[in-house]
Formats: C-alpha cells, structure tokens, sequence
C-alpha cells in the first residue's frame, strides 16, 4: 500500500525526529537519501522505518513522491528517508576527539566522518554541541555515524594525556604524539577555562600569515591525522 495522506503517522514520525527533544525522548533519528540507506546497510544498522519514493523499486513502505518531498529537509527532494535508532557508545576507546561546545552540526558530522576514516576511536561530545544524530549532522558524516563510535560524556571520560586545539599561542604538532585524546571547541569561542586546565598540552596548528583560521572540522582532519601518524605531517 502506498501513503497518500500527510496525516499518515509514519510521516509524522520523521517530521517529530526533525526536533533533537523527540529524537532524544524516542532513541530514534532520520537519514535521508539512498546514499545513507546503502551506508547504514554495509554498518549493519537495520532501519526501523525505510520510506521510499513510490514506483522507483526501493523497497521499504512506499510514499507518494511529493508526498516524501513534503517531510524531507533536503533542498532537492529525496527517493529515500529511513529512520534508526540512536546508537550511542557505552565505552570510551583511544584516540579519541573531545568536542566541546561544537554547535554547528554540519562540523560536528565531518569531525566524525574524519575520525572513521583516519583513525577509529572514539568521539567524546561534550557540552552544548549539536546532535551528532541530527539530519544536518547525519548527512555530512555522510554514515559515518551508523559505525564510529559516540559516547556523551565531560571532559573526565576523555582519557590522558589531553591535547587542545588552540588558535594561538600552543605548541606545534610534533606536541601531540603521545596523546590519547584531541580536544576541540567552538570556532568564536575555542575551549572553556576548566578543559584547558584537564590537558597535558595546548597545541597550535601554524598558518600561513595572511589566514586567519580554519574551520574546526579541517583542524580536526589535520591535527586527527598527526595524531594518529606523526611521521607524515611535518
């Protein structure tokens, strides 16, 4: 049977799970697009509702297709929307990236995109960062989320030695071999008084003079690189 009602409550449920309160009471979120479908499939990560374009063959429950539009936040519509539980890590394993105050979600699902494909670990979201299970975050960790670890946890979970991302006056690279967890904070405000004081070392990644700064996920990538290969970033 094909959904043809806007009330249908498969419907309702992914437009609720667009509000992290709902998402956070219900243990469920929302992947939009076959791409993540297809990412969640390889991770093993069974969908609890697969919503699909009708006549395009996807299987799952078929919607009529502006219908799927109406509750997809994609821009271009999508032929797929599936919904998952939340998956959240129970053990906190090193490496790890420490996120702190982190509020954009589109950073916030690359820092773990970057961590599945260079290192592993463990992604440790501390206060006032975005729902790493929002759609917004979800789509630029483009799956990674159905496989790297998350846990939410303080700065205390994050095991020692400590390494912070500063935007100036820190050590260069070379300073975080060794460590078992990088630290990272919001772009305007970096990390609060109480997490650089929890780290072995604050560590600056040298620009060149005209730049001003990087955005936080590129820091994350360069500085989660050395971390875990000191001898290729010089």
């Amino acid at each position: 049977m094909t959904i043809t009602s806007p009330q249908n409550e498969k419907l309702k449920l992914v437009r609720r799970l667009g509000r992290r309160r709902y998402r956070d009471a219900e243990g469920l979120f929302v992947g939009e697009g076959e791409d993540l479908v297809a990412a969640a499939q390889a991770a093993g990560a069974e969908p609890v509702e697969l919503l699909t374009a009708a006549g395009e063959g996807l299987g799952g429950t078929e919607v009529e297709p502006a219908l799927l539009d109406s509750v997809a936040s994609l821009g271009s519509g999508t032929r797929a929307i599936g919904v998952w539980r939340e998956s959240w890590a129970e053990e906190v394993v090193p490496p790890c990236v420490y996120l702190h105050g982190v509020s954009d979600p589109g950073n916030v699902g690359t820092v773990v995109r970057t961590a599945a494909a260079l290192v592993g670990g463990t992604i440790v979201m501390g206060p006032d960062c975005a729902d790493p299970f929002g759609v917004r975050a979800v789509r630029a960790s483009m799956g990674a989320v159905f496989g790297q670890p998350v846990v939410r946890a303080g700065i205390d979970a994050a095991p020692e030695p400590r390494a912070a991302l500063v935007a100036h006056g820190g050590e260069g690279l070379e300073a975080l071999e060794g460590a078992a967890t990088l630290c990272l904070g919001s772009e305007r405000e970096g990390l609060p008084g109480d997490v650089l004081d929890a780290c072995q070392a604050r560590v600056t990644i040298p620009l060149r003079a005209e730049a001003e700064s990087l955005n936080v996920a590129a820091a994350a990538a360069i500085a989660r690189q050395r971390l875990n290969s000191p001898q290729e970033i010089r």
